[in-house]
């Protein structure tokens, strides 16, 4: 199928340009999971590139570090403007590397000029310069937030603009120089990412690029001019880059992870907006968002009917190739689809009843489709691996409950603590939500997909570590200083005792 945007592959973007070499550590081939004849570009990636942008990204570091908030914020606005400009294209760009419709790509290529806005107008005052009078008596104290250093930002495949934007503009902002690894999934969007920020005008070091695989992210992490790794994406990744990184203790790590996230619909809901929202909550992206909904805890009143209409409504689900703007694309690749139909036999061993078997689609654009899925859960068991497991595709599974603090101990079992939502008219079980749920995002009568980016977004235990993004990125992105000042001349009067100091 023909494309608007020719995508042509440009190298590396180190120091200000776009780099081949005749050398190379490998090759990715960028195929559209959407259909497998399209093949985006071929990219050869070098290991010896990750030295190099780390370095011009520290050489830059205290020239950028120096300027005025005025002075990074207005190349900020030409980003802004930049990102306007090329949001067709972009949305194009997301959509050939990961299959995922038009209508959802745009919105995540608008959000990328968004970003900013909220970043310069409201994030920055987080970090704003306050001062304590009378901190200590008779002196003065600040507080003051500086840059870090290089941060190294690692992106995942399913938002491979907008969540990579999320630290990258308040970084900037701050003050920091970055170097950026797109997914290997995604290399297409990091590129047209690059030549973006390009056309911006930065100073050269000030953003790199460098495409690779999985060892070019572990080189990247473990490089010792980085201060700071910002990651977004499984909880296995983001595991081992905390293990990589033990002896690198002055490393900032934020790390965006996993979700086995849940959805509470009590007796009293809304169940028109609970199906609908549930329905997006499951199966927007195929599945593939950390916030995606694979839990729905029922309560007995409802569950019967909540069941039946869901399931008659996962059945007419769209499914199909970007350009003809379906609810649902494909998988990324052929790994995610075997670990989706290899966690519906896992669900079956453990007995847990097929409503909807999800399966492969054989459609005219060849790709890496599957339909929904759905297992009704008898029991929650503690030993289930399906029931803990993020799997990171359209499955989804239902239990009833009608005892809300066996609901809530559901909601809290997997080890992941991301997102939550509860549909009900009662306040007072929302509040008890608030309070014994252990999530970072709780949704009242909305799905668990979706978050503003004028709130803080991270989860619990395996699903981050007390780093969110969203609006508190710009905390992570900087470190606090305290200083004293003391204008006063010195009073003798006020030597400690003993020292003698000042005695003729």
């Amino acid at each position: 199928m023909p494309t608007k945007y020719d995508i042509k592959y440009l190298g590396d973007y180190i120091n200000g340009e776009f780099v081949t070499s005749e050398d190379r550590s490998g090759v990715i081939v960028n195929k559209s999971p959407g259909d497998l004849n399209d093949h985006i570009m071929d990219v050869p990636f070098l290991y010896d590139n990750i030295d190099k942008a780390c370095h011009f990204a520290k050489v830059e570091f205290p020239k950028w570090a120096r300027k005025t908030q005025q002075e990074r914020n207005e190349y900020l606005h030409r980003l802004k403007e930049l990102f306007i400009t090329h949001e067709a294209e972009m949305s194009e760009a997301i959509s050939r590397d990961t299959g995922k419709p038009l209508w959802e790509t745009m919105t995540e290529a608008k959000a990328l000029s968004q970003k900013i806005d909220i970043t310069l107008n409201h994030s920055i005052k987080l970090v704003a310069e306050e001062r304590i009078p009378n901190a200590l008596p008779g002196v003065e104290g600040v507080i003051r937030y500086k840059a870090r250093g290089v941060m190294a930002v690692l992106g995942p495949f399913n938002f491979p603009a907008h969540l990579p934007n999320g630290h990258i503009i308040p970084a900037l902002a701050m003050g920091n120089t970055i170097v950026f690894k797109p997914s290997e999934h995604t290399p297409a969007v990091g590129q047209l990412y690059a030549q973006i920020i390009h056309k911006a005008g930065f100073p050269r070091g000030v953003f790199n690029l460098v495409q690779g695989d999985g060892e070019c992210g572990k080189k990247l992490v473990i490089n010792e001019s980085v201060s700071g790794i910002l990651f977004t994406g499984s909880y296995d990744v983001g595991l081992r880059i905390k293990q990589e990184t033990l002896n690198h203790y002055w490393k900032l790590l934020a790390l965006e992870m996993g979700g086995k996230n849940a959805t509470v619909v009590w007796a009293d809901a809304d169940l028109d907006k609970a199906v609908y929202e549930t329905l997006v909550g499951a199966f927007m992206t195929s599945g593939q968002r950390c916030s995606c909904t694979s839990r729905i805890i029922l309560h007995d009143d409802i569950a019967n009917e909540f069941t039946d209409r869901f399931y008659e409504a996962a059945k007419k689900i769209s499914i199909g190739h970007w350009k003809e703007n379906p609810f649902m694309g494909p998988l990324i690749n052929a790994q995610s689809v075997e670990k989706y139909l290899r966690f519906q036999e896992i669900a079956k061993r453990e007995n847990c009843e097929s409503l909807m078997r999800g399966k492969v689609l054989d459609l005219k654009y060849k790709g890496y489709y599957v339909t929904p899925s759905i297992y009704l859960v008898s029991e929650y068991n503690e030993k289930s691996v399906y029931q803990k497991s993020e799997i990171f595709g359209p499955n989804v599974a239902i239990y009833k409950s009608s005892d809300f603090d066996e609901s809530m101990n559901i909601v809290n079992s997997t080890g992941y603590g991301l997102v939550m939502s509860l549909f009900s008219k009662n306040k007072t079980l929302y509040d008890e939500a608030v309070f014994k749920s252990n999530v970072g995002l709780l949704n009242w009568n909305r799905t668990t997909n979706g978050s503003s980016s004028r709130l803080p977004f991270g989860g619990t235990g395996k699903s981050g570590n007390d780093r969110p993004s969203g609006h508190f990125a710009i905390q992570y992105c900087s470190v606090p200083m305290a200083n004293l000042e003391d204008p006063t001349p010195f009073d003798s009067s006020k030597v400690l005792p003993g020292l003698n100091y000042g005695i003729k």
